[in-house]
């Protein structure tokens, strides 16, 4: 297991990690996820000794490794770029690391290779030890290609299996997927999913991609401006964001941030028709609502008129302009018989999936919302 504690790295006056605290559970798939130039790469860097923190520690099951080399953490990392070699073969990529790690110099020379009784019992455990590799990530068919010859979706699997054959005890991926057109993507995603289940590994995935994150994962760390704002599974972060900033980042569509005032048990303006449960303090805040979870609603209690439509085909995102609120965004199927851009139309939600957040600070407040008395 591996846990960083207050963990700080500044580049000049910059202060790029403010106190990055996370603890990775052994064989968990964890994500850092978040926008560019949060910090996630430099968070990474650090857990695999690529990088030093100016202050906290790195702690591998409980031992702090701050002065330990990758290698002698034991940890594998998987780059952006591959970083396979051009002139060698993918079996010859696979087995670099146990190449290096298990053959003397002079057992490495091909030429000597031959001669030591040694040398060819060690590349033979090598050579089946790759072929097993490569049978794990459908690569057997590969192995006397170099990468040149190599799709992009086979040159990322080249990378993981180098890495995988050392046996790390923590496996680091670097936005491996960016490289990748959309179809292969998602083809990946489902492969680096089963490859976890598989090994049993821990993994820690940089990504920008929520849809990466969240369809990989089980817990899920979102950075913002430095600082690890939640940490969770990936639909506690989607039902229950921790603050404005969390919810405004989570979730397919952006989700509506409106302006509200909170007293005598009532929510002001056009959502009056509902009340916060819970104990109740008086002022201002701020009510997130999901596109998703606005709908067109003949009996809704949200009133305004519909400015524009972008289909999408499986549904439609509805721009609809609520008086003493600005525009909302709201969803309805692809199929959905609209009125005209202009026409008065209504919304509904269900009170429950609304998040009510404070207006100074944007942490959730410990309310609900639900329907005011008739």
């Amino acid at each position: 297991m591996m846990r960083l504690r207050d963990v700080v790295r500044r580049f000049g006056s910059t202060e790029v990690l403010r106190g990055i605290s996370l603890e990775v559970p052994e064989g968990s798939f964890t994500s850092l996820l978040g926008p560019s130039g949060c910090g996630k790469s430099t968070t990474l860097r650090i857990m695999a000794g690529l990088d030093r923190p100016d202050s906290g520690q790195v702690l591998m099951n409980g031992a702090d490794v701050v002065e330990l080399t990758a290698a002698q953490r034991n940890v594998a990392m998987v780059f952006q770029s591959y970083a396979l070699y051009p002139h060698l073969t993918v079996a010859q990529n696979i087995g670099l690391p146990l190449s290096m790690r298990e053959m003397t110099r002079w057992e490495r020379l091909p030429g000597l290779s031959r001669l030591l009784p040694s040398a060819r019992r060690k590349r033979a455990g090598i050579a089946a030890r790759v072929a097993a590799m490569a049978e794990m990530l459908d690569l057997s068919a590969l192995l006397e290609r170099k990468p040149a010859q190599l799709s992009g979706g086979q040159q990322q699997r080249v990378s993981v299996g180098r890495a995988l054959i050392r046996e790390p005890s923590l496996f680091l991926l670097d936005e491996p997927l960016s490289n990748l057109d959309a179809k292969l993507r998602i083809q990946m995603r489902s492969e680096l999913s089963a490859l976890h289940r598989r090994t049993g590994r821990s993994f820690v995935y940089v990504t920008h991609d929520q849809a990466e994150a969240i369809s990989m994962s089980d817990r899920v760390a979102l950075m913002l401006q430095g600082e690890i704002a939640q940490v969770g599974p990936p639909r506690e972060l989607y039902d229950r964001p921790a603050s404005r900033e969390v919810a405004a980042f989570i979730g397919h569509h952006p989700i509506n941030l409106i302006p509200t005032r909170l007293e005598r048990g009532a929510v002001s303006g056009p959502f009056a028709a509902f009340r916060p449960a819970g104990r109740i303090v008086g002022g201002e805040a701020v009510l997130g609502l999901r596109p998703e979870h606005l709908r067109p609603d003949p009996g809704g209690s949200v009133a305004g008129r519909l400015v524009g439509v972008e289909y999408l085909g499986n549904e439609a995102v509805l721009e609809v302009q609520v008086e003493g609120v600005g525009p909302v965004r709201a969803l309805a199927s692809g199929d959905a018989t609209l009125p005209a851009p202009g026409s008065a139309v209504t919304l509904g939600f269900d009170p429950r999936r609304a998040h009510l957040f404070d207006a100074e600070s944007g942490a959730r407040l410990t309310l609900a919302l639900e329907r005011g008395a008739a």
